[in-house]
């Protein structure tokens, strides 16, 4: 069975918490073993900094890394606007991690397998290009900061590697509405979970994510091999219910993690919900609520997510 303990520590600067996070939960073993290592970050926005994950976390994971093994790691990412994946390294001052002999990859040259997923009337007949990199990566490792949506309410770990992994050009069809969106993101997530992830929520981004909101401090990192739980959990320390994430709630109800925000097993600090921030909501929160399906739309989804789902686990 998954380990699903959260990692959570205080943090006073970026990237500090994630350093603390990875000592806690002393997973280095676990990459060195590991044939590639993948570090997806984001960069939805190649120029908007509080939109990115913070250099500085990224590089307390190499550093950690590098302390037990020489593992080649690679950092991955293909900006949805703004500019180039180059400028966004430029800008972020990702640079700097050539030091660490780190390799960067624009996942938008990328090789592909394609996947479907939903459309607005719940058919799944559209066809999208998933990275083969992410697919295959051995380790694949999340790193985000925690912000709002403008469609799923909360962007992290799992959102940043799934939606991120889609190949630039096919990301706008995986937009077919709330309810398809979000049944989207956890099919493909169950292809494509990280095998840890990690946010650092020293400053997060509230209002309107994820690229246009405003900086609030969170003052926590969080961790774990468990991204459905390392997610719920950071959503509840940003004011949101859990549940109310459509992909987070699919994801447990088949099996892949606990969002119970009371069910949790967090470590690190005591009395972890009493560090809840309200970050704001989006302007369309309230529309982005509803992703539940009726009765009607389940009973037509039902058979093929079925199939789909005990295939995937063969």
């Amino acid at each position: 069975m998954f380990d699903d303990k959260v990692f959570v520590v205080k943090c006073v600067s970026e990237g500090l918490g994630i350093r603390r996070v990875l000592e806690l939960m002393n997973v280095a073993g676990e990459a060195c073993r590991a044939g590639s290592v993948v570090v997806k970050v984001n960069f939805v926005s190649a120029c908007n900094l509080l939109s990115a994950t913070p250099v500085e976390a990224v590089e307390e994971y190499i550093r950690y890394l590098r302390d037990f093994c020489p593992k080649k790691i690679v950092v991955a990412e293909a900006p949805a606007v703004g500019g180039s994946f180059r400028d966004a390294l430029d800008r972020f001052g990702y640079q700097r991690l050539k030091d660490y002999d780190v390799e960067f990859f624009d996942l938008s040259g990328d090789d592909y397998e394609e996947f479907y997923v939903w459309n607005r009337s719940l058919d799944r007949n559209v066809k999208v290009k998933v990275s083969k990199t992410m697919l295959e990566s051995d380790y694949l490792v999340s790193i985000v900061r925690p912000k709002t949506h403008d469609t799923v309410i909360a962007t992290l770990t799992i959102k940043n590697v799934v939606v991120g992994a889609i190949l630039p050009s096919d990301r706008h069809k995986i937009h077919q509405g709330y309810k398809a969106i979000n049944l989207s993101i956890a099919y493909l997530a169950t292809f494509l979970m990280p095998k840890l992830a990690l946010v650092d929520g020293y400053i997060g981004m509230e209002g309107n994510g994820p690229i246009g909101g405003t900086p609030i401090k969170l003052g926590l990192a969080l961790g774990g091999r468990n991204a459905v739980a390392v997610d719920a959990a950071t959503v509840a320390l940003m004011g949101f219910d859990p549940r109310n994430i459509g992909y987070l709630s699919y994801l447990s109800e088949w099996g892949y993690g606990c969002i119970d925000p009371d069910k949790l097993r967090v470590v690190g600090v005591e009395n972890w919900l009493s560090y809840r921030k309200s970050f704001r909501p989006h302007s369309s929160y309230k529309f982005q609520l509803n992703w539940r399906l009726t009765p009607q739309e389940k009973q037509k989804i039902e058979k093929e997510l079925s199939d789909l789902l005990s295939w995937n686990r063969q």
